[in-house]
């Protein structure tokens, strides 16, 4: 990467919780009562996926009652047409799964910041290179934390972050090896989309909350 090329800082609060939790639900008023728990206790930043029917409409609503307190992000953005309307509604910050340098020129140009997702050193060095404000490896669960040690090697100012497979312990264990957070779905979620007790959810909020923070 040159040093002209233009980069977008991720959203301060993003960094300081190093913790993005990934929501994916049914549909989208099912977010609502389950970012109340997460928030509550001190998650500060979410990604709401494209795979949830009606995230685009329910956005701005979320992004009132939620916004001031946590960066609310769109992810699962696999198209250019799906990207610009991400940042037309609002989004904190963008997450693909794939590698688009396109998709990081479009956001970039935009002003919003963009984590595109790769696995190989090629994918990641790609997105990095054009301007990425991180890039997530993904899915983190195929390799681990050494991983991104050995990535460090060749790429010393990778701002990475795991996404897929995330445990509270892999939590722990990945930042410990350098990524600027952790991207964690289903092991801090777990069954809160489909009837579970919030109860525990909040209890598995704060557990990886007091995990980042360390």
């Amino acid at each position: 990467m040159t040093g002209d090329t233009p980069r977008i800082a991720l959203p301060p609060r993003s960094v300081e919780s190093r913790l993005i939790v990934v929501a994916r639900a049914k549909r989208a008023e099912d977010y609502d009562a389950v970012l109340e728990v997460l928030v509550d206790a001190g998650i500060r930043s979410v990604e709401l996926t494209l795979t949830t029917p009606g995230t685009f409409d329910h956005f701005p609503r979320l992004l009132a009652q939620f916004g001031e307190v946590a960066d609310l992000g769109i992810g699962t953005v696999t198209s250019s047409a799906d990207l610009g309307r991400a940042v037309d509604v609002g989004a904190h910050y963008l997450v693909t799964p794939i590698t688009s340098t396109a998709f990081v020129q479009q956001a970039t140009d935009a002003g919003v910041p963009i984590v595109p997702g790769g696995l190989t050193p090629t994918e990641l060095f790609a997105s990095w290179s054009a301007g990425a404000s991180a890039v997530k490896i993904f899915p983190a669960g195929q390799v681990g934390p050494a991983y991104l040690k050995d990535l460090r090697g060749p790429f010393p100012d990778l701002v990475a972050m795991p996404s897929g497979g995330v445990d509270l312990a892999g939590a722990s264990a990945w930042l410990a090896a350098g990524a600027v957070a952790v991207s964690v779905g289903g092991p801090l979620l777990g069954d809160a989309f489909s009837g579970g007790d919030l109860t525990a959810l909040h209890d598995r909020a704060q557990a990886f909350v007091e995990v980042c923070a360390r």
